[in-house]
């Protein structure tokens, strides 16, 4: 991998490079490598929750001369014709195949991209994950719901219908979208800008996530506030707060923590308790 990303980064600095034959074939390796699953774009650095306090947020290694490979790739890549059944697309990427043999369910008009990767036991509705994405094994990818290019979404996760996950590949510096283990993600959602949400928190329908979103908690008896982090387990509603302009005070949204799921053995137990119990709408 080191001499993968020692390329990467020369060819990056130097688009001509392209033309050599063993620099194109390293980037070809890197989005190989991304569609197996044996690389990917961000990675956990701490493994568990209790090594840390419950409401910090879980540090990432964002590996970015991985994303500097997707975007080489697409230099290198040309227009092609595909066909499926009666169905034609005219790409630079071509579609992920051979969903049997890694033990996902995708169904018509499911769409992934080469270069994603889907664990065993992902179920794809209708819907649509790009290049350089990761979803966790047993998740859930629901009715016209998007997992953008380069966003890692855990394990045992539900997107609900039409959620938005946004996707990253430029700037560089910029960090993509983290969706942790067990979160249940509400209809009609938008997380975008490098959000991270942490493990077993259910976001309601409609919340929208961005770097500037307030993420104010409001169970206890001061408010606290966040700023593209949603603490684990953490339950969360739309909410507005008014904000001052020079025509008035308008109310602009935000999203409200109303609580935390209760710790279960029994995780698909503890969010249907959690949806009751604060009514989040889903």
């Amino acid at each position: 991998m080191q001499t993968l990303q020692e390329r990467i980064e020369k060819c990056w600095e130097d688009r001509s490079l392209l033309a050599d034959p063993s620099y194109a074939e390293a980037v070809y390796e890197v989005v190989e490598a991304l569609d197996k699953g044996r690389l990917r774009v961000a990675e956990p650095l701490v493994p568990e929750r209790k090594e840390r306090e419950e409401d910090q947020e879980r540090p990432w290694q964002v590996n970015q001369w991985v994303k500097k490979s997707v975007l080489l790739y697409f230099s290198l890549a040309k227009m092609q014709t595909m066909e499926v059944g009666p169905f034609e697309f005219h790409d630079k990427i071509p579609l992920k195949k051979d969903f049997q043999q890694a033990g996902v369910r995708v169904v018509p008009h499911a769409l992934a991209r080469y270069g994603s990767y889907l664990e065993p036991g992902v179920v794809m509705m209708p819907s649509y994950v790009n290049i350089g994405a990761r979803v966790g094994q047993g998740s859930m990818v629901d009715t016209w719901a998007t997992v953008g290019s380069c966003a890692q979404i855990g394990a045992h996760v539900h997107l609900s219908g039409g959620v938005g996950i946004g996707g990253v590949l430029e700037p560089l510096v910029a960090n993509p979208v983290i969706v942790e283990d067990h979160c249940f993600i509400g209809s009609r959602c938008i997380i975008v800008e490098g959000v991270h949400v942490g493990e077993e928190a259910v976001i309601g329908a409609n919340v929208c996530l961005t770097r500037s979103t307030r993420i104010v908690d409001v169970s206890g008896p001061q408010p606290k506030e966040y700023r593209a982090w949603i603490p684990p387990r953490s339950v969360v509603i739309p909410g507005s707060l008014p904000k001052q302009f020079p025509a008035g005070t308008y109310q602009v949204p935000c999203a409200l923590i109303i609580g935390k799921r209760k710790e279960s053995t029994d995780r698909k137990t503890a969010l249907n308790e959690a949806l009751r119990e604060f009514s989040v709408p889903v």
